[in-house]
């Protein structure tokens, strides 16, 4: 192969290779960021403004807490669930200050599946969201968790605001079902508890683990990725020249940067480290699935750049009340996480004047491999790698693949993770340490990588391989059409056939109509079997289309 064909495709600013991160730890980073910016805004959430000064000063109070109140020691877990609010950055920096390592757990978890990632990751210690504390007692007692912080949303508010909101929260919407956890402290008590001490930060290197970042669960059991300080700070070094990079001027400090994604998720984790290097003021919305406040704050004030799903984006432009946003002070938007499709890449460049660039990658690479580079995107693709990275399409037996042949997409870069916490990593890399994303992947010989389909979401109908990536893109340009998924389901005569999920955008749409469309548009073996309309797809919090989830339906 070629070596790094797509380095030809950098734009001027953008370096072949970076060089070894600055800081020695995310610490260091916010270390900097105080000294740097000091009193200008870092994050925002339900109109409260903590600045880089305050943020550093609280997670000092966090920290010291954990170290001298709690007794917790470097290299302990401590799982954070809650969703975007002001205490999980303050947590969070808290927690990588008294050198602990932190465990990002979902807050809609089931009491199972926390009770799996407790029990996997060893965690000791856990800051909660009221409002789920009671799956927590269901499962406690399983678990090595000694050490509980319950925090509630209303709770950085201050005054008369934090009183008022978490009643209503609590006693109005009741949105938090009783429960029992004896030993409980309350997030006040601890950064109150934390300014009677001084948190003492450990020597942290870029090879210390900081984050056990949990794999989604969309093809099976979740797993803990052991990400290094330095893959987080690597990975922002080499995607800050592209989320600097706008048609519409300059990304400068105190710009505001929208992240509607969960913090728990790497996605938004990443970019919000990214954003804070550059001054920016991070605004955290709590539940962007409730679309009509999610607007309500982007009408507030203007904002600059966003990250997002490709199906926030198209719930976005599908939304009434989305024609009131002021969108001429946007600058840069990104996807991540799932295929942005190409007719949702289109209405928001017609809507909003700006394009989204689209990043690829995974938790196990904290989280970004490929870039579409500004000015450069070339739709269906996933752009070309990042600085100091290196792709290859390889077979089962490690070999690499021609360009132009499908093959498994396999990475190595700072950015790739240690391996799974406490796993047999034999197979999770072939030799050389290329790690095995069980994406099927082709690259073209200029360097443009396309991605098939996942590995195990491919759909085999009589020796045929179809990719329901394909199906949905395709599918999706029909004008009565929302959303929609495909996949395989078992058949007598073909040993798969693909089965679509659609949710209507015009009531109108008929099961005749739809197919008609297909056979305009897909050879016989691609064309849906079977066709089910729904009222909505079921997804993951960050709003990835769980596929397995309807396979699992179809098959029941």
């Amino acid at each position: 192969m070629q070596d790094k064909p797509w380095v030809q495709h950098y734009p001027a600013y953008m370096p072949a290779e970076i060089t070894k991160p600055p800081f020695d730890s995310l610490v260091d980073l916010i270390r900097q960021n105080t000294k740097q910016f000091g009193s200008s805004p870092a994050f925002e959430n339900i109109g409260k403004t903590i600045s880089y000064a305050e943020l550093n000063r609280l997670s000092d109070d966090f920290g010291a807490f954990l170290q001298n109140e709690c007794k917790l020691k470097r290299g302990d877990r401590i799982a954070i669930q809650m969703p975007n609010l002001l205490q999980f950055p303050i947590a969070m920096v808290g927690a990588m200050k008294a050198g602990l390592i932190i465990v990002n757990t979902n807050p809609l978890y089931t009491a199972r599946e926390m009770e799996h990632q407790f029990r996997d990751s060893g965690a000791v210690a856990i800051v909660i969201l009221a409002n789920f504390a009671h799956n927590l007692e269901k499962i406690i007692s399983n678990t090595g968790i000694k050490t509980v912080i319950v925090t509630e949303i209303g709770d950085m508010l201050g005054g008369v605001k934090k009183l008022l909101v978490n009643f209503v929260v609590k006693k109005v919407k009741k949105m938090v079902p009783p429960y029992q956890l004896p030993g409980a402290i309350s997030f006040s008590t601890a950064l109150a508890g934390g300014r009677n001490h001084k948190v003492t930060v450990p020597p942290l290197k870029n090879e210390d683990t900081v984050f056990l970042q949990y794999t989604g669960g969309t093809t099976g059991l979740s797993k803990g990725a052991e990400l290094t300080h330095g893959n987080l700070l690597a990975n922002l070094t080499q995607c800050l020249p592209v989320l600097r990079a706008t048609n519409k001027g300059d990304i400068v400090p105190g710009d505001v940067a929208v992240i509607p994604l969960p913090m728990y998720h790497i996605f938004a984790l990443t970019a919000s480290f990214a954003y804070l290097s550059i001054g920016m003021n991070v605004l955290l919305i709590t539940n962007p699935k409730d679309l009509p406040a999610f607007i309500k704050e982007l009408k507030k004030k203007p904002f600059h750049v966003m990250i997002g799903v490709n199906t926030l984006y198209n719930a976005l432009l599908n939304h009434p009340l989305f024609k009131e946003v002021d969108l001429k002070p946007v600058k840069s938007c990104v996807a991540g996480g799932m295929a942005l499709q190409e007719i949702v890449f289109k209405r928001w460049k017609e809507m909003t004047g700006c394009t989204i660039a689209e990043g690829y990658g995974l938790s196990e690479t904290s989280p970004v491999l490929t870039f579409q580079m500004p000015g450069k995107e070339r739709m269906g693709s996933i752009g070309v790698p990042i600085p100091s990275t290196e792709i290859a399409m390889k077979d089962d037996a490690g070999n690499t693949m021609p360009y132009g042949e499908a093959g498994e997409l396999c990475a190595r870069g700072p950015q790739v993770f240690k391996g799974y916490w406490q796993k047999d990593n034999s197979q999770v890399f072939h030799t050389g340490g290329w790690f095995k994303t069980g994406d099927i992947a082709v690259m073209e010989a200029d360097g443009y990588i396309r991605i098939v389909d996942r590995k195990k979401d491919m759909i085999l109908v009589s020796g045929f391989n179809v990719y329901p990536n394909e199906i949905e893109n395709i599918v999706a340009t029909h004008p009565k059409v929302l959303e929609v998924a495909a996949v395989g389901v078992k058949d007598e005569h073909s040993t798969e056939a693909v089965k679509l999920y659609v949710v209507k955008r015009d009531d109108s749409l008929t099961e005749e109509e739809l197919r008609e469309f297909c056979k305009e548009n897909f050879t016989s073996y691609k064309r849906p079997k079977h066709i089910e309309f729904i009222k909505e797809l079921p997804k993951t919090n960050v709003g990835k289309i769980l596929r397995r989830a309807l396979r699992e339906e179809a098959a029941a």
